[in-house]
């Protein structure tokens, strides 16, 4: 059967269709809609945010995490669900933390990324470091090893995929490093809290910990604020400072697969597109929390909007975990990913008990 039709045929198809059919044809776009998707993160949170308030040992945002996976392993993710998810893994995420800037004064997110400033080079450096070397052990290909490596370093999949236009690696390694990059994300939520207690950090160290650690923002803050309020805060505030690293390393970058590969032609990144944008609007709400225009009603609402937001975000994260794929990938991204994730946490101990902030 032909897959083409003269232009007569197309006329007469269209000029003899139904209003019905029109209107089909006009809902189709529809499809693309973010509201069943984010519609099922929100019902999903709130069920979480119960489930979280029953046992707050445990907390509303790794509930949300865990109940995501759940809906996810049982029943699938329709495609008309995926734009809602992404969207509320995504862009939720960022609204929740910038709301969260509110909560917190200038002063002290201005310090507290300062602080953690020494912390946060030697563990990207280890990163890096350990990526490379255990690459060369596992002989995983060097792409593959770099993303893992970025991932790892700066913010997981944001990093990896700011970078990814820069390697242009294959879509396979793509879908490895940020599958690796997700497992060990779930797994630093559902571990951290019940290792901080173990170790007896302080709420900073804790902070501290989680916010260099960490891969992902969503899994950073999760294990915050499991740990306490004021673990989360700390925590959320490193982590975005690590994550303004992305701009350096991208260049960086730049330089290297420039040098490597010249005949390609020059390469080229946006600054703007790679720079975390939420970031300055996070700042920016600390510093208007801090004028004190706000009155505290007000500001008591925004902190309870930031908290149930963070959840949904995690929701949608856990909606997004395909295990199946994860788990597919092989045992040696997996391993990689593992072992510099280790060397990663171990180091910001190390680095932290030296310099007193534990």
């Amino acid at each position: 059967m032909s897959l083409t039709a003269a232009p007569t045929q197309v006329m007469s198809a269209n000029s003899s269709m139904t209003p019905s059919a029109k209107a089909g044809n006009d809902a189709a776009p529809r499809k693309n809609s973010l509201w069943p998707g984010l519609l099922l993160a929100v019902v999903i949170a709130v069920v979480a945010e119960f489930a979280g308030r029953a046992l707050p040992i445990i907390g509303g945002p790794v509930f949300g995490i865990l109940f995501g996976i759940v809906y996810r392993s049982t029943f699938g993710l329709h495609a008309t669900l995926q734009p809602g998810v992404s969207f509320s893994s995504k862009k939720i995420l960022q609204v929740s933390i910038i709301l969260l800037g509110f909560g917190l004064s200038f002063t002290q997110v201005m310090a507290t990324g300062g602080e953690s400033l020494a912390v946060t080079l030697v563990t990207v450096t280890v990163a890096f470091l350990s990526a490379w070397l255990l690459g060369r052990l596992l002989r995983t290909p060097s792409d593959l090893t770099t993303l893992i490596g970025v991932g790892t370093a700066i913010c997981g999949g944001s990093a990896i995929a700011a970078v990814t236009p820069i390697l242009k690696p294959s879509e396979h390694d793509t879908a490895f490093a940020i599958s690796t990059i997700f497992l060990f994300n779930i797994l630093a939520v559902l571990t951290f809290p019940a290792m901080g207690h173990l170790l007896g950090l302080s709420d900073y160290g804790f902070g501290m910990w989680a916010g260099t650690a960490i891969n992902d923002t969503s899994s950073v803050v999760a294990a915050g604020y499991a740990y306490s309020h004021a673990a989360g805060d700390f925590a959320t505030i490193v982590k975005l400072t690590r994550a303004t690293l992305i701009i350096p390393i991208c260049l960086f970058l730049v330089v290297l697969v420039g040098m490597r590969n010249r005949r390609q032609g020059e390469q080229s990144v946006s600054l703007t597109k790679i720079f975390p944008w939420f970031i300055v609007w996070f700042l920016m709400a600390s510093l208007i929390r801090s004028t004190g225009i706000l009155p505290d009603a007000m500001l008591e609402w925004l902190n309870l909007a930031a908290k149930f937001l963070i959840v949904v975000a995690l929701v949608a994260v856990g909606l997004s975990a395909d295990m199946r794929k994860i788990f597919a990938t092989g045992p040696r991204p997996i391993v990689l990913g593992f072992l510099v994730w280790m060397a990663v946490s171990v180091s910001s101990l190390i680095v932290q008990y030296a310099m007193g902030q534990m």
